[in-house]
C-alpha cells in the first residue's frame, strides 16, 4: 500500500488510540521530520524528512498557499541543498516546469524509505509573513511551511507527521504542540495531522519568559515572549492583568472556545518582521523589542494579540468555505476577507477596548484614525471594497505609493467601520436588546471545546445577522461592498453617538504611530506623507499636494526657502499653521532623481487631526460597545 492510500487510515486509527488514552510510540509508518534550530541565531534551518514509500514515481510539494497569508506566499525561494535519498544512494528530482511548488522523484525498487534533506535559508531584508525575517542572534519563530514537503493526493488533514526540533544550546521554546519529550536538546512531540503542523508554529529564544494568564479555573493560556534583550520580558503585572482579562472578555464574547489549550506567542525585536499571524491554539506576533517598555509601541501596537485571539474563532473555527482548502495547493478565493479580518479587525479592537488595553479614548482615537485613513480613499470612486478582498493576494505587500488611488488591504480598517455600522443597526432595531455579541454567540460560540473547521457562506452570514435583528441584511451588506462612490461608510459612527471631526494636533495615537514608522502624516491636511528624511512615502491623490504636482518618491530638500532638517518635522508643520492665517501658498523645494523643483501648494485650512467628538442626535452606544463585560479576574 502506498502513502496516499494509507495515509488517511493511519490517522484515523492513531486519533482513536488517543481518544481511548492507549499510550503508543511514534508510527513507524508516520513521516518523520527533524529541524536543527541550532544555527537558527545565523539564519540557518536545517530540515530532514522521512518518508515511508514504495517503488515508483512520488511526487512531492512544497507549501504554496498559507493560511493566513491568503495568497501563493510560501517561501520557496528560500529552500537550498534539497537532496533525496533511498537505499543509501542519492535518488535523482526533478522540479515541475508549470508549478514551481512540485518536485518529480522515481523511487528505486526495493525502497521502503525515502530521505529528504533541506536547508532553509532565512530571508534578509523584506518580506511578508512566514517569508519574512524571523531570527536574530537571540531568538527564532519556526513556521513549519517553510521546511516540510508533503506527498500529493491526500487531504492536509489525512498526512500524519512526526516533529521534532533541536534547540541551541540554553534556548526555550514554546508551542501549541502536544506531548512533547525532551532528550539532549532534542524535544520530539506527537504526531499530528499536516495541517494541525503548520497550524502550530514554535518560538524559541535566548531570552525567555512565559506568563501565566489562564482565567479562574479555565483552560490554560500563557503568553510565552521571546526578546533580543533580557530587559524586554519586564513586563507591568498591570499590563499582564489586562491580558487575563482579554481572555475572559473574549470568552464572554464568544461563549464557547474552539482550542484545548491557548499560547500567545510574542517577538519582541526590532530585526524581525512586525506582524501577526493567527493559529487555531496559539498565535504568531511580532512586534518591537520595547514594546513593554516604551509607551508608543504598546498604544499603537497594543491591538495586535486581540485580533489575532479572535482569529481562532473567526477565521480558524468557522472559515469561509472558499478559503477552507484541502491542502496547501489549491488556489484561495478570497471574496470573504471582509468577514474574516473585517469583523476581527472590529472585535480585536473592541476587545483591546474592554480588556483595558486601551482606554476608552485610545479606541476612540484608533477609530478616529481609522475613519479618517478611509475618508481619503478617492480609489473608492473606482475600486469598491469586494474588489480589494478579490484581488487581496497581489494587495497584500503592495507598495504606499498611490495607496489612495489605488487602495490596498483596506477590508480591514474599513471592516472595522462596516461591523461598526452593523452593531449599532443591531442595537438600534431592538432598542438595545441585541447587538452583534449575540451574534457572535449564536455564530461562533457552539459546540464548546471543539476544535474543528466549521464553512459558511454569504447566506449563511446573512442568515445569522437575520436571526439576530430582522433586516434586509443582503442588501445592506452588497450596497456597502460594492458600491464606487468617494465617501467613506462612517454611519456606524454616527450611529454610534459621535462624528469624525479634526484638532490641530495629533492624538497620543497618531503620534505613537508616527514615532513608530518614523513618519510624518499630513493626509488630512496637505495631503502627504513622508519618512524622517523628507521621502514623500504617499501623495493623496487630487489633494492640495498632488495639485501641487508632487508625487510618491520625491524627497523635501526646503519649506519656504528653509532647510528641511532630517527627522524634524515643525518647519513644514509651522508653515501649514502660518498658511492659515494668510493667502501665501507654502513653497516646498523637492529633489527627484538628481533634479531640483519648486511646488507651490495652494492650501489654507492648517494642521488637521482626526477625533471623535459626542453627537447627541444619537444615544452614546460606542461606550457601551467598548465597556468592559466580565468583572476583572482576581
Amino acid at each position: 500500500m502506498n502513502l496516499q492510500r494509507f495515509s488517511g487510515l493511519l490517522i484515523v486509527l492513531l486519533f482513536q488510540m488517543c481518544s481511548q488514552g492507549m499510550a503508543f510510540a511514534a508510527p513507524s509508518n508516520s513521516i518523520m521530520l527533524a529541524v536543527d534550530l541550532s544555527e537558527a541565531d545565523r539564519g540557518l534551518l536545517h530540515a530532514t524528512m522521512t518518508f515511508p514509500v514504495e517503488a515508483g514515481s512520488l511526487t512531492l510539494l512544497y507549501p504554496k498557499y498559507i493560511p493566513g497569508e491568503h495568497g501563493p506566499t510560501g517561501p520557496i525561494v528560500n529552500v537550498a541543498g534539497l537532496r533525496f535519498e533511498a537505499n543509501g544512494e542519492a535518488v535523482p528530482w526533478s522540479r515541475d516546469t508549470v508549478d514551481m511548488y512540485t518536485f518529480h522523484l522515481q523511487v528505486p525498487a526495493g525502497a521502503s524509505e525515502l530521505t529528504a534533506s533541506l536547508d532553509f535559508l532565512e530571508p534578509v531584508g523584506q518580506g511578508e509573513f512566514t517569508g519574512g525575517v524571523a531570527t536574530t542572534p537571540n531568538l527564532a519563530v519556526l513556521s513549519w511551511n517553510q521546511v516540510v514537503l508533503y506527498p500529493a493526493g491526500p487531504s492536509a488533514d489525512q498526512i500524519l507527521i512526526h516533529p521534532a526540533i533541536t534547540l541551541p544550546e540554553g534556548w526555550q521554546y514554546a508551542t501549541a504542540l502536544e506531548g512533547k519529550s525532551d532528550k539532549d536538546g532534542t524535544v520530539s512531540f506527537s504526531p499530528v495531522s499536516l495541517e494541525t503542523l503548520v497550524d502550530a508554529p514554535v518560538l524559541v529564544g535566548r531570552h525567555f519568559e512565559r506568563f501565566d494568564i489562564s482565567p479562574p479555573n479555565g483552560l490554560r493560556h500563557a503568553l510565552n515572549v521571546a526578546a533580543d534583550d533580557a530587559h524586554a520580558l519586564d513586563a507591568d503585572p498591570a499590563d499582564i492583568a489586562h491580558y487575563r482579562q482579554l481572555v475572559l472578555e473574549a470568552q464572554n464574547l464568544f461563549g464557547a472556545r474552539h482550542y484545548r489549550h491557548y499560547d500567545f506567542l510574542l517577538t519582541l525585536s526590532d530585526k524581525t518582521a512586525h506582524f501577526g499571524l493567527e493559529h487555531h491554539e496559539s498565535s504568531d506576533n511580532r512586534t518591537d523589542e520595547r514594546y513593554f517598555l516604551d509607551p508608543e509601541p504598546k498604544l499603537a501596537n497594543v491591538g495586535l494579540l486581540p485580533h489575532e485571539f479572535v482569529h481562532s474563532w473567526n477565521g480558524k473555527y468557522r472559515r469561509p468555505a472558499d478559503l477552507a482548502t484541502p491542502d496547501y495547493q489549491k488556489p484561495m478565493v478570497t471574496r470573504m476577507l471582509w468577514v474574516y479580518e473585517g469583523l476581527t479587525s472590529y472585535l480585536g479592537n473592541v476587545l483591546t477596548a474592554r480588556s483595558g488595553l486601551w482606554t476608552a479614548e485610545q479606541y476612540r482615537d484608533a477609530l478616529a484614525y481609522i475613519a479618517s485613513d478611509m475618508s481619503h480613499r478617492p480609489g473608492r470612486s473606482w475600486r469598491p471594497l469586494a474588489d480589494t478582498t478579490a484581488a487581496a493576494q497581489v494587495l497584500y505587500g503592495s507598495p504606499d505609493a498611490w495607496k489612495s488611488w489605488r487602495r490596498g488591504t483596506d477590508f480591514y480598517p474599513e471592516g472595522v467601520l462596516i461591523w461598526l455600522d452593523v452593531d449599532t443597526r443591531i442595537r438600534e432595531l431592538t432598542n438595545g436588546a441585541k447587538s452583534l455579541d449575540d451574534f457572535c454567540k449564536a455564530f461562533f460560540g457552539h459546540n464548546d471545546g471543539e476544535v474543528a473547521v466549521r464553512t459558511y457562506t454569504f447566506d449563511d452570514l446573512v442568515r445569522g445577522l437575520q436571526q439576530t435583528a430582522d433586516a434586509d441584511w443582503a442588501g445592506f451588506l452588497e450596497e456597502r461592498l460594492n458600491r464606487t462612490d468617494e465617501a467613506a461608510p462612517l454611519d456606524g459612527i454616527a450611529r454610534s453617538g459621535w462624528r469624525l471631526e479634526y484638532a490641530d494636533t495629533p492624538s497620543d495615537y497618531q503620534k505613537a504611530r508616527n514615532t513608530l514608522r518614523k513618519t510624518l502624516d499630513l493626509m488630512d491636511s496637505i495631503g502627504l506623507t513622508l519618512d524622517r528624511n523628507g521621502r514623500v512615502i504617499d501623495t493623496l491623490w487630487n489633494g492640495p499636494a498632488f495639485s501641487a504636482g508632487i508625487s510618491p518618491g520625491v524627497t523635501l530638500v526646503a519649506v519656504n526657502g528653509r532647510k528641511f532638517e532630517s527627522g524634524e518635522p515643525a518647519w513644514l508643520t509651522d508653515a501649514i499653521t502660518a498658511a492659515k492665517n494668510d493667502d501665501q501658498e507654502i513653497a516646498l523645494l523637492m529633489e527627484d532623481k538628481g533634479f531640483f523643483k519648486t511646488h507651490t501648494v495652494d492650501y489654507h485650512g492648517g494642521n488637521r487631526y482626526p477625533r471623535l467628538v459626542r453627537d447627541t442626535k444619537n444615544p452614546d452606544r460606542l461606550s457601551r460597545i467598548i465597556a468592559p463585560q466580565v468583572s476583572p479576574a482576581d
